[in-house]
This record gives C-alpha cells, sequence and structure tokens, in this order.
C-alpha cells in the first residue's frame, strides 16, 4: 500500500490474531496515520523444534513507523503483549496502557533493557485520549486477568469498538465490572464496525463466573490429604486469589511456584489487587510446615517444559517435592495444540502416584471469552453495521460471522491476517493484501519462521545430519579414509554402520575424473550426494548433510 490512508478512508489491518488465536497485532488506518492495537506473541508448539516464542512479522509497519501514531494495549496477556519488548525497537512509538498491563510491561521491558526508552503512557479506567487522529475511550470488560478493555475509535470517518478478549462475568472475583451503560450508550453513535473476540463463537450458553469457580476449588481443596499443587495461568489473578481462599479456609499457606507467577503476584499487589490475601511463604521455607498445611501455586498448566511442575516432576527444584498421595489440580483449560505436551505432564505424574485432577473431573475452570448467549448480547447492545470477527481460527470466525448475520447486522465480514480492510466510506470491502509473515525468537535472535537455520533444524529433527571430512592432495588422492560423522542416525549399528559410509565415499571419489578430483566443489558436491544417497538406501532418511574437502601439498 503506497499510499497513506485518506482523511475520509478508515481502514483496518490485521497482521497478527486473525485465523489463529494468539500473536495479535492489528492495525487502524485514518488520517494520514496508522494506530496498532495489541501486539503479542505464542508459544511454538513440537512441530517448530528448537523456538519457544513465535510473534507477528511487523514489517508492513515498520516500514511506515513516521505514520504510527501510537500502540494501544488492551490487556496484559502474553498473546496481546509479549511482543513489545521484542518488537518495540524497530517501532519505537509511544505505548498507552492501564495500570496492571503498564506494570506488567514495565517489568518486561526492564528485562529486556527498554524501560527507559520506552514511553508508556498509564491510562485510566473508562480513560479517554487522543492518538493522532483517533479520539479514543476504554470501557471496562471482564476477562480471565485484571483490566481488559475494548477501545472505542471515534474518527471523521466513523465509530469502531475493538473489544480486546472479554467475557460478561456477573462476579469477576477480581477488578471491577462489565461497564453495560457504555456498551449500551454506543447503540446512539450508529458504531460502523465491531471488531471482536471469537475464540468460543463455536460454544452454547454463557462462559461462567470466576465466582463460581472459586466456590467450587474451595470444596475440592478442602477434600485433600498431603501437599496440594495448584496449576493455572499466572495471568489470572482472580484464579489466584481463590486459591488463596481455599488454602485460607483449610489452613493452607501458599506458596508460588515459578517465575512468571511471582511477577504477576507482585504486579497485582502494586496497583491495588490480591490486597486481601495472606502473603505466601517462601518456597525455601516450606520444609518447615506439615505436608497437609502446604499448597503449591505452580505455573506448568500447559505443559511448558520448563515450568515449575515440569521441574518437581523430573526433582530438578531445589525446593519443591511432590510425594506419592499428593494432589496436582489443573485449573486451567487445554489450549489447543498443548495438549501432547499436557498430557506428558499429567502422564508423568500419574506414574509418581500424585491424584491428578482435571476440568473433566471436576468444575475448577471457567473460559475467559465469550460463548454464543454472550456475543449475541454484545450485538445487541453496540448495534454496529459491520462484524469483523478476530482471535480465532477459520472454523470460529465463519460461525462468528453466522452469528452476527442471525443477530441482524447488516455486513459481516470474515477477513485473514494481511487483509486490508476498508471501513469507510464505501462499506467493509477487503481492498488489498499485504505480506504478512512470523518470526521465531531463535535464542537471541529474532529470525522469519522460514529461516535456513531454522528450516534446517527441523529437517534434523525429522532426517537427522551426516557430515563428512575428506583429505587428499593436490592430484585428489585420498591421504587418510574419509571421517564420517552422523547425528541422530545408525543407532545400534556403531562402527560397521560408519565403515559402510566410509566406503560409500570411496567409491563415488574413484568414479571421478582426474579433473573432477582437482575441483574442490565436484569433490564436495559428489561425496555429499553419495553420503545422501546411502542413508536413503540404508535408514529411508535424508540426513542434512555437510562435507569438508582438505589439500594437503
Amino acid at each position: 500500500m503506497s499510499d497513506l490512508p485518506a482523511s475520509d478512508d478508515l481502514v483496518f489491518l490485521p497482521l497478527g490474531g486473525t485465523g489463529e488465536i494468539g500473536m495479535n497485532l492489528n492495525l487502524y488506518g485514518h488520517a494520514g496515520a496508522w494506530l496498532m492495537i495489541d501486539l503479542g506473541i505464542t508459544f511454538a508448539d513440537d512441530r517448530v523444534g528448537g523456538l519457544d516464542v513465535l510473534m507477528p512479522d511487523p514489517a508492513f509497519i515498520e516500514a511506515r513507523r513516521d505514520q504510527l501514531a501510537g500502540l494501544v494495549l488492551t490487556h496484559a496477556h502474553e498473546d496481546h503483549i509479549g511482543a513489545v519488548p521484542y518488537l518495540w525497537p524497530r517501532l519505537r512509538c509511544p505505548i498507552y496502557a492501564t495500570p496492571f498491563t503498564a506494570k506488567v510491561l514495565s517489568g518486561k521491558l526492564q528485562e529486556a533493557g527498554l524501560l527507559e526508552e520506552a514511553e508508556i503512557t498509564e491510562v485510566p479506567m473508562s480513560g479517554r485520549f487522543s492518538v493522532g487522529p483517533f479520539e479514543l475511550e476504554l470501557i471496562t470488560l471482564t476477562h480471565s486477568i485484571p483490566e481488559p478493555n475494548a477501545v472505542v475509535l471515534r474518527t471523521g470517518a466513523g465509530t469502531v469498538l475493538h473489544t480486546g478478549d472479554w467475557k460478561l462475568d456477573p462476579d469477576p472475583l477480581v477488578g471491577e465490572d462489565y461497564d453495560e451503560a457504555a456498551l449500551r450508550g454506543l447503540a446512539g453513535e450508529r458504531v460502523l464496525a465491531m471488531i471482536c473476540d471469537s475464540t468460543n463463537a463455536l460454544v452454547d450458553g454463557d462462559s461462567g463466573s470466576e465466582a463460581e469457580v472459586c466456590s467450587s476449588l474451595n470444596e475440592l481443596i478442602g477434600e485433600q490429604k498431603g501437599r496440594v499443587a495448584v496449576a493455572c495461568f499466572a495471568s489470572n489473578v482472580a484464579r489466584v486469589e481463590a486459591v488463596f481462599r481455599a488454602a485460607e479456609a483449610h489452613g493452607r499457606r501458599v506458596a508460588l511456584v515459578g517465575r512468571s507467577l511471582l511477577r504477576i503476584f507482585q504486579a497485582a499487589r502494586d496497583t491495588g489487587y490480591l490486597a486481601g490475601v495472606r502473603a505466601p511463604i517462601r518456597v525455601e521455607d516450606l520444609g518447615y510446615l506439615p505436608r497437609e498445611e502446604v499448597l503449591l501455586l505452580c505455573t506448568g498448566s500447559q505443559g511448558e517444559p520448563r515450568s515449575a511442575l515440569w521441574r518437581i516432576v523430573r526433582d530438578e527444584h531445589p525446593h519443591v517435592v511432590l510425594e506419592e498421595g499428593d494432589t496436582v489440580i489443573f485449573s486451567s483449560r487445554v489450549i489447543p495444540g498443548n495438549e501432547i505436551s499436557i498430557g506428558r505432564l499429567q502422564n508423568a505424574l500419574s506414574r509418581q502416584g500424585l491424584h491428578v485432577v482435571t476440568d473433566r473431573d471436576h468444575f475448577i475452570h471457567v473460559s475467559g471469552h465469550p460463548a454464543r448467549e454472550e456475543l449475541a448480547q454484545m450485538y445487541q447492545w453496540v448495534r454496529p453495521k459491520i462484524a469483523i470477527p478476530v482471535h480465532g481460527e477459520a472454523r470460529h470466525l465463519a460461525e462468528h460471522a453466522e452469528l452476527a448475520r442471525a443477530c441482524q447486522v447488516p455486513q459481516a465480514l470474515v477477513a485473514e491476517n494481511g487483509e486490508l480492510i476498508r471501513l469507510a466510506p464505501q462499506g467493509a470491502e477487503v481492498v488489498e493484501r499485504v505480506e504478512t509473515g512470523r518470526l521465531a525468537l531463535d535464542g537471541t535472535r529474532l529470525v522469519p519462521l522460514g529461516d535456513e537455520s531454522v528450516r534446517a533444524r527441523q529437517r534434523m529433527n525429522f532426517n537427522g545430519a551426516a557430515m563428512a571430512t575428506v583429505v587428499l592432495d593436490g592430484k585428489g588422492a585420498l591421504r587418510t579414509d574419509p571421517h564420517v560423522t552422523l547425528q541422530g542416525l545408525l543407532d545400534g549399528q556403531g562402527e560397521e554402520g560408519l565403515e559402510a559410509a566410509r566406503t560409500t565415499i570411496r567409491e563415488a571419489l574413484a568414479r571421478l575424473s582426474r579433473a573432477e578430483l582437482r575441483d574442490d566443489a565436484a569433490v564436495h558436491e559428489t561425496v555429499r550426494v553419495a553420503l545422501r544417497r546411502w542413508a536413503y538406501r540404508l535408514l529411508g532418511k535424508r540426513p542434512v548433510t555437510d562435507v569438508h574437502v582438505l589439500r594437503l601439498d
């Protein structure tokens, strides 16, 4: 897109989080400027070996960063703020967030050495403020983290409601109730479009209340003997409070096990949440308490390999031990894609004689996203002309669009990342497609997900690796036996297999002409092809193969 959005244009461009769950990055363009809402990550699964964190590629807006008026963060979940420490240096725009989100983000920026550079403007709940040509208002909603906000964008071309993540929780336990009056008031403004969360568009009914989970958890924990460990999302401060309340009711002290829980707990305390709960004990002091007086609040609800629960299972935690007969409660849902990792962790816990409780066994979790009744209620309150579902996979978006049409929304448009949607002046229409992609955190580097180093590692993961070194004289005669190293191949075949590989290389070199033997490139390619073909004939594998050619005069 070469032209700036004109003063009578209002466009929407998702670069992440549409057609997928996670990695949210949304852009609005108007009157020569762009506004970004959210900048998040997702966590890699087994399909992307050696990588932990993925995020949207911001190349489109990075090339236009002089037009980027600011970044507004709807709430503090990783899929909405997690990419800021990695990508903000490419954007260098002002950041706007409510107190809790600003506190969590400040900790991340401090770890990245960016806190003094990044400009964070703290916006009060229900605050109104201007960013470039956009007049913005925050509307308080409820979700599985404090201070979730919808963002109202008012422009000369029309008004848009960007919901962020939300639900309609009648008793959220922590934080303010959703602002029904403000949502109803939007109907009088003739809202042009609502850009809305689709995570639970396939789920009938409503999402349930945190207060109900609190009561159920209290009952469950009261029935347990020995030590109890509860795994939940660290950011679910309401769930954290529920666990503390249950512990207090049954004479247990809570220890926080996992860095993210400690960070979120402190951020919540610093911004006025969790003020009524008893301070946790240090994990170093657990040994002074009888086992039936201990409750461990742990990271690891999604089976993350470096989480507290895995460290405990592997006996790698310096202070925490679970014994046969203890109980582990997974007070969370399974995020799609994490089924295998969670299953591995739960099986490992069971093998050690621990009692594992999940949401299939007991009512211990509710979603933070709106089910169909809540979506319908939102459409009835706001009455937008256009519905654009986001934050969901293809099925979620399609079902959400059908629901919006059933709620009498005149136009519902299903989009994908990279589709530039004109909202005004002529109505919703995809007018252009821009390049999108994903970046991966590879150690300390950000690389495109299709980077050769990443693809090579994926190939090695499936096919192994082979390396050969051949030492030749100036005429091309071998001065010593080829040296072969095989990784992830020939398990149990040892020296016999290596000798077969060396024989293959010698035979391949013997077929070369004198001129070819003097050509390092020809020798390199001959050995590489011969070694790969040998591996395929013997093992059915095509390993990543490298060859070193050395010449001795």
